[in-house]
């Protein structure tokens, strides 16, 4: 049961009809998986924090870089040659002390974010590589948890939900079959640094409507952001009945 404290902390989730103390409670008592403390995580964390899911577990093998203050939200200049993992630890329990944060310093191999992903409600994935979004989809397919992907570099974004408890829900492989580690990255092309904050943002709140049963997540649709116009750009995402991966299970 929500204390009275958590009552005030949480009222304006709360006031929300279609999330309310139940939402409210189903939030505390959720688990969230993220892959990548970086641009995309930064915002993902602290705004689930923030919203009083009861246990983050973070997943990154880096160390805080200067290069990373221009748009990782959830370290500061203090946190420098820490672990990303752990400087993210320390800012969201000072920012909400009543949550539970687990902390892992290293990429996961395979036994072990199975092993992750099967505790966890919803996975989130914001690394900057397909390996490991290929892992992830792979992992969240075998346990039938929800991933939400997103990506964002220079001034362009993507986002999207893929839901294997649904029989018409694509997975990342039917969107990104021979995807590979070839494609540009941050450190390489830019990115502007609101952008990652636009897109982990909504990573957030498409893993609230997941565990509240609010709204309508974005599975079966690609949304793009172009950061220099503004715009939204809806594409719809069908299964793949010959996918590599989500047709075989």
């Amino acid at each position: 049961m929500l204390s009275d404290d958590q009552l005030l902390r949480y009222s304006r989730h709360i006031f929300l009809p279609d999330i309310d103390i139940r939402g409210q409670q189903a939030l505390a008592d959720a688990r969230v998986l993220v892959l990548g403390a970086g641009g995309l995580g930064s915002p993902v964390l602290l705004y689930l924090a923030a919203a009083g899911v009861g246990h983050l577990v973070i997943s990154d093998p880096d160390v805080v870089e200067l290069s990373n203050l221009q748009r990782q939200i959830v370290h500061d200049s203090e946190g420098l040659n820490q672990s990303k993992v752990e400087s993210a630890r320390h800012r969201l329990l000072a920012m909400n002390p009543e949550i539970q944060v687990t902390a892992l310093p290293r990429a996961l191999d395979d036994q072990e974010l199975l092993r992750q992903v099967q505790a966890a409600d919803v996975v989130v994935v914001g690394t900057d590589n397909f390996a490991s979004r290929h892992a992830a989809n792979r992992a969240c397919l075998q346990a039938r948890i929800p991933l939400l992907s997103a990506a964002a570099i220079a001034w362009e974004g993507q986002i999207s939900t893929f839901d294997s408890r649904r029989e018409d829900s694509p997975c990342f492989a039917c969107l990104y079959p021979d995807s590979d580690d070839q494609a540009l990255n941050c450190a390489e092309a830019g990115v502007v640094s609101p952008l990652v904050g636009v897109l982990g943002s909504y990573q957030a709140l498409e893993v609230i409507k997941l565990i509240t049963g609010a709204g309508e997540p974005l599975v079966g649709r690609l949304q793009l952001f172009d950061g220099k116009s503004g715009e939204w750009q809806t594409l719809r995402l069908k299964r793949n009945p010959q996918c590599a991966v989500c047709s075989k299970l």
